[in-house]
Parts: C-alpha cells; structure tokens; sequence
C-alpha cells in the first residue's frame, strides 16, 4: 500500500459511513411529521438520498480531478460566491426568518455553503504563493479584508453558525501555513469582538446568547430548544431508547432533523452512539490532517487543511451547541443533518481530500524563490553551474596551493 492510500480508504470509509447513517437519522427523525404533513414517512429521506447521490458523483469527479486546476479557478470561485451572497439577499426566500436560500422550483441552494469552500481554495491559492502573514497588517491584507467582506453578507442573511465556520477555518489554514500564534490570536480577538457587537445589537441573537448562559429562566422562550436538547441527550442514556423511539423529534423538539439531530441521535442510541459518532469525527480528522501533513504541494496542504477543518470544526460546534457547551448558532451536523447544500459540499471536499491523497500531492516541483526576478516567483530548484567545476586540476596547480598555505602559515 502506498502512501497515502491508508488515509485514502479510511476517509472514503468514514464519509461512505456518515451519509449512511445521516440517512437513517433523517428518517429516523422525519418520519412520523413527514408522514403527518405529506402522507409519506420517507419523504425526507428520499430527498437527502437524491443530494447523497448528487454529491457522491461530485466525490468521484474531484477525487479525478488533478486539485492543482483549483488554484486557477480560486478568483473565479471567490466572485462566484459573492456574487450569489449578493443575490440571496435580493431574490431568496425566506424561511425562519431568514434568507439563506435560492430557489429553483421544487430545489433549493445554499449559496454559502459554496462560498465556505470557495474562500478555501482562495485562502490556499494565496498561502501557496506568499510566505504566511507574520503581523497584523499582513493578515489583514487580503485574507482579513476578504474574509470580512463575506463575513458581512453572510450576517446580512443573518447567517452567523457559517461566519463562526469560515473564521475557524481560515484559523486552521493560518496555523498551519505558520502565522504566529500571537498574531492569529490577536486578528481572531478582533474578530471575536467585532461578532460581540453584531450579537448584542441583534436582539434575536442577544436572546440565544443569554438562554445558553441559562437555558432554564426561560424554558418555554428563548431556552426552549436548548432545554428540549438536553431533554433528549439526558433521556437517551447509555444505550438510548433505541432506533425510532425519540419522544423529542414529536413537535417538541424544534429542528430535529436539521441543527439539532445530534439530540436525537443520543436520545435513540444514547452514549455509546453519540461517541461512536464523536470517534468517526476524529478518524476524519485523523486522515484529513495525515493527508495534509504527506501533501508536498504547498496549495494541496493548505487546501487539505481547510477542507479538514471545516468539516471537523462543524462537527465540533454543532455538537457543543446540542450539547449545551456553545450557543446555537445554526451549523449543520456535516454528512448527518438534512441539508442538500451541505451534504454535497462536503462530499466536494472528500472528492478534492481524496485526489491530495492518492500522489497528485506529491508530485510538485520542489521551488526555490528567484530572487533576480521582480515579482517574487518561483523557479525550479537545480544545481548551479561552475565554470570549469568538471576540469580537474593539475598537479602544478595542487602544489601550488599547498605552497601558497604553507607560507601563509608561516607568517
């Protein structure tokens, strides 16, 4: 087995296990409302079957597609993206109060779902060409800038669980590309309070915060669902009620299919499912990160990175939040919450994951940067040639050498 492919077979085992059991949780938490509102228990799953499918065809034509065409694409995926951020806020529909969504008759697009892997290539495409930022003022331009550009859209929406998502994302890229640690800590500080300030002038938004500091004053309010959450996690366990037995996902649980399907999960197959599912979280994590580390190709290693954290860090926020630890902040369990948009990306990112690993990383070049050119490129490292470094020198020439050193010692 070459390297690479271990991680190869694990991360397409892993992803191949997620969908599945996403699959079985949606209906599992769909069926009985599904069945009450169109007559048909499967209709949910049927539709995440279809996205499933979709973004497995995807999987398999990036895991094909040479990764290093991504970085030519970065601009346009980056205009792309703003563009429809702009869009939504203009002709998308509204659910929840929210618009996230544009509409094609009977399916639905998430355009910042695109945007989060978008603003990865771009953040990879950028780092793979310029030496990490080592202060503010370099973070700041473009990577800060840029972020915060999109970071406002999606706030417009509002859209804060994707904001908190590219932020984390970007971190990990940052880290690994070597961004000091103190100058990442003070860019994410000033991140951290300018989404203070958008959280308290928001009073939707003030409420979540407050109900997550305590939930229970005001258990049939704003605490509700973070209340009904823990309900359902504390009910199921160490074995759970078993697969179909959630009282929670019956109207009492709001969102039980989507944000809050990690609840549902515990409450059914208690603690030994919920680490079982924590533990697959990991083992992606795991193979994202060992691809990353093995990629030779700058862009591959931060791209790997990016894709890794993004859906790790999903993982890890959602589950926080269901479980009381972080404020809910709409962020979608990857692979396992219904959410076309979501599944397919992600299922994008193994694709690209998939194509870093099998040796496409490898393959690149090693560079040295020309300093006798103007814009800082890169030429291919090779031996420099020496004028007359292949003519051997003669005897006499030896002799007068060791002459030359022999008085230079005596004097």
């Amino acid at each position: 087995m070459t390297k690479g492919q271990f991680e190869a077979r694990l991360l397409l085992l892993v992803s191949f296990g997620l969908v599945a059991f996403g699959l079985v949780m949606v209906y599992s938490a769909t069926s009985a409302s599904a069945a009450l509102e169109n007559g048909d228990p499967a209709y949910y799953v049927k539709r995440q079957a279809i996205y499933a499918a979709l973004g497995l065809v995807l999987m398999f034509v990036f895991a094909r597609f040479r990764f290093q065409a991504l970085r030519k694409l970065a601009p346009v995926l980056v205009t792309t993206s703003l563009g429809l951020l702009t869009a939504v806020l203009v002709l998308g529909s509204t659910v929840n109060g929210a618009r996230r969504w544009l509409t094609f008759g009977p399916a639905a697009f998430q355009p910042s779902e695109l945007a989060k892997l978008a603003l990865a290539v771009w953040a990879a495409a950028y780092l793979a060409r310029r030496r990490p930022p080592s202060t503010l003022k370099e973070l700041w331009r473009p990577i800060g800038a840029l972020s915060c550009v999109f970071a406002g859209l999606l706030m417009l929406e509002p859209d804060l669980g994707t904001t908190i998502a590219i932020f984390v994302m970007l971190a990990g890229m940052l880290l690994v590309a070597g961004t000091p640690v103190r100058v990442l800590g003070a860019g994410l500080s000033i991140a951290m309070a300018l989404g203070v300030a958008a959280i308290w002038f928001e009073p939707y938004r003030r409420a979540r915060i407050f109900s997550f500091v305590n939930p229970w004053h005001d258990a049939q309010g704003a605490g509700f669902q973070i209340v009904q959450a823990m309900i359902g996690l504390g009910s199921g366990g160490i074995f759970g009620r078993g697969l179909g037995q959630s009282i929670e996902k019956a109207n009492f649980l709001p969102e039980a299919h989507t944000d809050m399907i990690f609840a549902i999960i515990g409450e059914e197959l208690g603690l030994v499912g919920a680490t079982a599912l924590i533990a697959a979280y990991a083992t992606f994590a795991y193979a994202g990160l060992r691809i990353a580390l093995r990629c030779r190709d700058p862009f591959g290693k931060a791209l790997a990175t990016g894709v890794t954290v993004l859906v790790c860090g999903q993982a890890a926020i959602n589950i926080a939040a269901v479980m009381g630890l972080a404020p809910l902040t709409g962020i979608p369990l990857p692979f396992v919450s219904y959410g076309g948009s979501s599944l397919i990306v992600a299922l994008a990112g193994v694709g690209i994951l998939l194509n870093i690993a099998v040796g496409h990383g490898g393959e690149a070049r090693a560079q040295v940067r020309d300093r006798g050119r103007g814009n800082g490129g890169a030429r291919a490292a090779g031996a420099r040639r020496r004028r007359g470094a292949a003519k051997a020198r003669r005897p006499s020439e030896l002799r007068r050498v060791a002459g030359s050193r022999r008085g230079a010692t005596r004097s």
